[in-house]
């Protein structure tokens, strides 16, 4: 463990699970404090809307584990800090910050293809989430088949040449959370959205912002002070609380 562990964070390794993030639901009722849980291999592994998350030996899989408190629309807005987290761990290791940037709402891309993504999962009780799991995947060492109209996919050793073990990542990215985390704490969300959008993918560009329903096609021009993507469109300025997005 790296001597800039955050203090009171605890950290779990497991050789293998069938997901860090339902690992991390098992054990909230039990925690002390929060705690990140690393597996170096998952059988069920799982990214947004329920889709597989391809996890072969050698790539990062981990969740953070929290009882953060509060609403569920200020628990999803930790979904910046990790991207943000991220971000920087990917510049610590690689020391190239012109090559990364993060798409919204939950993936970190490095040369314009898919890196790394995130996923917020949290109980909660009388409006208060009870517990906040954030799982974290990123392409260290092997990339997964593109998927059709998707971003594709590219890992961190073939576009770099950087070749770092899960845990040596996870020693820098803990750190990186705890002091973003800290922040929006201290300041609210304002500073991490001013941040989240001076590393922002195709902001100022033409998109496509996709929900379950409708499709909407404008410029990307923010987010908003909860988070949602800002699509300026022809007739209107549209705030979008959740979509995928693809870039035109």
């Amino acid at each position: 463990m790296s001597s800039n562990w955050p203090e009171g964070v605890g950290r779990v390794i497991l050789p293998e699970i069938d997901s860090t993030n339902a690992e991390a639901a098992r054990r909230a009722g039990t925690l002390s404090g929060p705690v990140w849980i690393l597996a170096h291999r998952q059988t069920k592994g799982r990214g947004r809307r329920g889709r597989a998350w391809s996890d072969p030996v050698g790539n990062f899989a981990a969740s953070y584990v929290s009882r953060p408190g509060g609403p569920p629309d200020q628990a999803a807005l930790r979904s910046f800090v990790a991207a943000l987290a991220l971000d920087e761990a990917l510049v610590a290791v690689t020391g190239r910050p012109d090559s990364f940037a993060i798409k919204w709402p939950n993936d970190v891309l490095l040369h314009g293809g898919k890196l790394a993504g995130i996923l917020l999962e949290s109980v909660g009780q009388n409006a208060q989430v009870t517990h906040l799991a954030i799982g974290i995947g990123v392409n260290l060492q092997h990339a997964p088949e593109p998927e059709e109209g998707a971003v594709a996919p590219v890992s961190l050793m073939a576009e770099t040449g950087v070749q770092i073990t899960p845990e040596e990542f996870l020693d820098v990215l803990a750190p990186a959370y705890a002091r973003w985390d800290q922040q929006l704490s201290t300041f609210g969300f304002g500073p991490i959205r001013q941040a989240w959008l001076a590393r922002a993918a195709r902001l100022g560009q033409p998109i496509i912002a996709r929900t379950v329903t409708q499709s909407y096609e404008g410029t990307f021009v923010g987010i908003d002070d909860s988070g949602a993507l800002l699509l300026q469109m022809p007739q209107e300025l549209r705030a979008i609380p959740a979509a995928e997005v693809y870039f035109s």
